[in-house]
């Protein structure tokens, strides 16, 4: 039998609502979760009393509540899926159940809740997906980024952009893929996220005059699989006091065995990270063969989160 855990009642504050007026004011909402964990691992948990291998309620709380309360939605319906997203990338359950439901729903007739119920396998939920998962490395660190401002840099389809803005902070993307930002906000539309937005720019086009991202601006800026050593004084710049750079792409090792990329300049020497970041303070920096996003193969690159002081 799979493990099962229930969280039952989880309330908080959100904004969620079909009209502006509705969503301007925070409505009390509940959540009751049902979660199975994978049936292989139904008995370890209790025979070795260790966490770790069951599925954490307190961490699983946590998030949802994260999740609930940021962005805005117009739909029950977008807030539950949001929520079923994070289960899945995030913890190791294999299926979910949700009831999603405004306390005090604003309709005279009703006495009690209105909500939504979703059910769904991991495997029905990979089946159904539209988006692709964002980076591995940033859900892992996601608890330690302040809030607020993200700029994402070479965003393209914006798979980590929509992360985040789902998380509740406003986003700032810039790609010189024109076409791939038209398409990020249609996405971003339809999800009612508007907190992203996008701007086409071309960093490279001169490595003397490299195109000013503010000053002490953002408190997240993140960059992933994307190498233009000129630009790293630009991303410390941006950072505000206490920001943190989220840092992920390819080592040399990913070309030596994959021969991707196909040039060794696109990819980073050993420690060449922590050399390029310098002065900022690091705080997790890891190289080596790292599992990729949705069922991806593992790639060779280098992790980085570090802290403007």
């Amino acid at each position: 039998m799979p493990a099962r855990i229930v969280i039952e009642r989880l309330e908080f504050q959100a904004s969620c609502g079909v009209t502006d007026q509705e969503r301007r004011i925070p409505q009390p909402i509940a959540v009751d979760v049902e979660l199975e964990g994978r049936p292989d691992k139904a008995g370890e948990a209790a025979i070795t009393d260790d966490l770790r291998r069951t599925i954490d309620y307190a961490q699983v709380a946590e998030r949802l509540v994260q999740v609930g309360t940021g962005a805005p939605c117009h739909l029950l319906e977008t807030m539950a899926e949001r929520m079923l997203a994070t289960l899945f990338a995030e913890f190791p359950v294999e299926a979910a159940y949700l009831w999603v439901r405004k306390v005090h729903p604003p309709v005279k007739s009703v006495q009690g809740s209105v909500g939504v119920q979703l059910k769904r396998t991991r495997q029905a939920h990979m089946n159904q997906r539209q988006d692709p998962l964002p980076a591995r490395f940033l859900i892992e660190q996601l608890h330690r980024l302040p809030r607020g401002r993200a700029l994402d840099v070479a965003s393209g389809a914006g798979r980590n952009a929509m992360y985040l803005a789902a998380n509740g902070f406003q986003v700032d993307c810039i790609d010189r893929d024109e076409q791939a930002l038209i398409a990020l906000n249609t996405m971003a539309q339809e999800r009612h996220l508007a907190t992203l937005s996008t701007k086409t720019i071309d960093l490279e086009t001169d490595p003397v005059h490299i195109p000013d991202l503010g000053t002490e601006q953002y408190d997240v800026v993140l960059v992933f699989f994307y190498l233009y050593r000129p630009l790293f004084p630009r991303l410390i710049q941006a950072l505000k006091p206490g920001g943190m750079l989220v840092y992920e792409t390819f080592t040399v090792a990913n070309h030596l065995k994959h021969q991707h990329p196909r040039r060794r300049e696109f990819c980073l020497e050993p420690n060449e990270l922590i050399r390029l970041i310098h002065p900022l303070h690091i705080l997790c920096y890891d190289e080596g063969e790292h599992a990729g996003s949705d069922g991806a193969a593992p790639l060779w690159t280098a992790q980085l989160l570090a802290q403007k002081v």
